[in-house]
C-alpha cells in the first residue's frame, strides 16, 4: 500500500506506484483545484508541494504532479491548493494576487499560488528573486506576468522577518499556511510507511518516462529510486566528486561542494528546465535519456565524467560518459544495468569551466544548441581540455578532435580560428524545429568562442 498525508488527511491506496500523482489527487480524491494542462510538466497548472521529513523538519518542494509517480509520494506530505486554503481568509500570497490583478482566466492561478507557498515554506530567507524563481515553472497565457511579479514583491515584503528557527508556527500565525501544518512533522514520524516493493522498471523522478511512456509506466511494476539513500547525495573524496544517480538537479544546485567548485553553478543550472522539474528530475535520468540536447549531459561530458553501472546482482563496471552513447538513443548499457553513480575530478584554481545554452525561451525550454567546456591552463597553455556540444548530432557530442588540437596550445585568435574549423567538421547538425543546420553550426561556433572570451575576461 502507498501511504502518505494528503493535505491534513492520511491516505492509503493500492493504486499502481507508476500512475501519476495528479490523477490520484483529482480522480481518486476529487481535489479538483489541481488542474490538468499539458501533462508534460511544462505549464505548471498541476503544481503540488511535496514535504519530506529531514530530522525534525519537513522540507517542501514544488513539483509537477502530472509527471510525478504516485509511489514517490509514499511516506511524505502532499499539499494541494485545498490544503492551503483557509476558511475565513485568503493567504498573503492569494491576497497579493487579487490586489495586483494577477489572474485573468484563472486556469494557471492555482499553480502560481502553490509555487508561492513552496517558497514561503523554504527554510531560508526569501528574496524577491527567490519568489520569482519559485514560479519559473508556471506559465500564464493572459497576464503578461507583470501583475504576478508585483504580487511577488508584496509577498516578499511580508517575508522579511521570516523566523527560520520557528518557521511553521511563524507562518501559521501570519496565515501563510493553515495551523495543521505544525503537526505534520510528528504525523510523518508516526506514519512509518513500509518500503514499497521493487519492480523491474527503474523510474527516478518520472520527468521523462511519464511523458514518453505514461500508460506503460502506469501499468508496470516499477522500482522507484528517488528515495534510495544509497543512490542520492553528493560527496567529495580527495579531489573526486561522487554523485548518486538519483540526485536531483535542485540538490546539485544547492550543493556546497559543487558551488565551491563552480562559482557560476546557479546561472548554469537555472537554464535547466524549471524549479518543479529540477526538484524531481534525476541526474541519471537525464543522462540515460540520451537526448542529443540534454543539458546535464553536456555539463558532465565536459568534466570527463565516469559512470558506474550496476545490476541487481551487485556487479558493477565503469565507463566514461563520452563512451556511453553509441548512436541515437543507443547506449553501452545492458538491459539489466542501471547508472548507480557519476564521478569526476573537481576543477582546481587553474581550471576554467563554462556552460552555454541557447533556446527559443531563455528558461523552461529545451536547447537549440548547448555546449560546455573545462580546461586547465598552465603557463598560459592548455594542459588538459574537455568540451561537449548538444543539438549538433544524433548523440550528445564530446568534441574529441577539437580538444586534441587545443591541448598544449595558447589561447589566441589564430588557434581559435583553427579550432573552429575542426569543430565544424566534427559535428553533423540537421535542420529541425529548433533551427536549420546552418544556424546550429553558426550558433555552436559563437558559443564555443564565448567559452574563451568569458574565461579571458576573468
Amino acid at each position: 500500500m502507498i501511504e502518505f498525508i494528503l493535505n491534513n488527511q492520511k491516505v492509503q491506496t493500492s493504486a499502481t506506484a507508476g500512475s501519476t500523482l495528479l490523477d490520484f489527487v483529482r480522480y481518486q480524491q476529487q481535489l479538483l483545484g489541481t488542474k490538468i494542462g499539458c501533462r508534460e510538466g511544462d505549464c505548471g497548472a498541476c503544481t503540488l508541494l511535496m514535504g519530506e521529513l529531514d530530522g525534525d523538519q519537513v522540507i517542501y518542494k514544488s513539483l509537477t504532479s502530472c509527471i510525478t509517480p504516485l509511489g514517490n509520494a509514499h511516506g511524505k506530505h502532499i499539499v494541494s491548493i485545498e490544503g492551503l486554503n483557509q476558511v475565513d481568509r485568503l493567504t498573503p500570497y492569494q491576497t497579493a494576487m487579487v490586489e495586483e490583478s494577477g489572474t485573468q482566466c484563472g486556469f494557471c492561478t492555482v499553480g502560481f499560488i502553490v509555487s508561492f507557498a513552496g517558497e514561503c515554506l523554504a527554510p531560508r530567507k526569501s528574496s524577491y528573486d527567490d519568489l520569482i524563481s519559485a514560479i519559473d515553472g508556471n506559465i500564464c497565457r493572459c497576464t503578461g506576468y507583470k501583475s504576478i511579479e508585483r504580487a511577488a514583491a508584496k509577498v516578499q515584503e511580508q517575508l522579511d522577518e521570516k523566523d527560520l528557527n520557528n518557521l511553521l508556527p511563524w507562518l501559521a500565525e501570519r496565515h501563510f499556511i493553515p495551523a495543521y501544518f505544525k503537526a505534520i512533522p510528528q504525523q510523518l514520524k508516526a506514519l512509518q510507511a513500509a518500503p514499497l516493493a521493487n519492480g523491474n522498471t527503474i523510474v527516478g523522478g518520472g520527468t521523462d518516462l511519464l511523458v514518453q511512456k505514461h500508460d506503460a509506466i502506469a501499468e508496470s511494476e516499477v522500482y522507484l529510486i528517488s528515495d534510495n539513500k544509497h543512490l542520492v547525495g553528493i560527496r567529495k573524496v580527495d579531489q573526486t566528486c561522487i554523485i548518486g544517480a538519483a540526485t536531483n538537479t535542485t540538490q546539485l544546485l544547492e550543493s556546497n561542494i559543487l558551488n565551491e567548485a563552480f562559482p557560476n553553478l546557479r546561472q548554469h543550472l537555472k537554464l535547466v528546465s524549471s524549479t518543479p522539474i529540477r526538484n524531481i528530475g534525476t541526474l541519471a535520468g537525464n543522462l540515460v535519456n540520451a537526448s542529443p540536447i540534454g543539458d546535464l549531459t553536456a555539463f558532465f561530458l565536459a568534466l570527463n565524467s565516469e559512470l558506474e553501472l550496476s545490476n541487481d546482482r551487485g556487479d558493477t563496471r565503469s565507463i566514461l560518459l563520452k563512451d556511453f552513447y553509441l548512436g541515437y538513443k543507443i547506449l553501452d548499457k545492458k538491459p539489466e544495468e542501471f547508472i548507480s553513480r557519476i564521478s569526476f575530478t573537481l576543477p582546481d584554481k587553474n581550471t576554467y569551466f563554462n556552460f552555454e545554452k541557447v533556446s527559443k525561451r531563455r528558461y523552461l525550454d529545451i536547447a537549440s544548441v548547448n555546449t560546455a567546456i573545462s580546461y586547465r591552463l598552465v603557463d598560459n597553455k592548455i594542459e588538459s581540455i574537455h568540451a561537449s556540444a548538444g543539438g549538433v548530432g544524433p548523440t550528445p557530442k564530446y568534441l574529441s578532435d577539437t580538444c586534441a588540437f587545443l591541448k598544449g596550445k595558447s589561447i589566441d585568435e589564430p588557434t581559435l580560428s583553427k579550432a573552429l574549423y575542426l569543430l565544424r567538421n566534427e559535428i553533423s547538425p540537421i535542420s529541425d524545429a529548433r533551427g536549420s543546420k546552418e544556424y546550429k553550426t553558426l550558433l555552436l561556433e559563437k558559443l564555443f568562442y564565448a567559452h574563451f572570451v568569458s574565461s579571458l575576461a576573468h
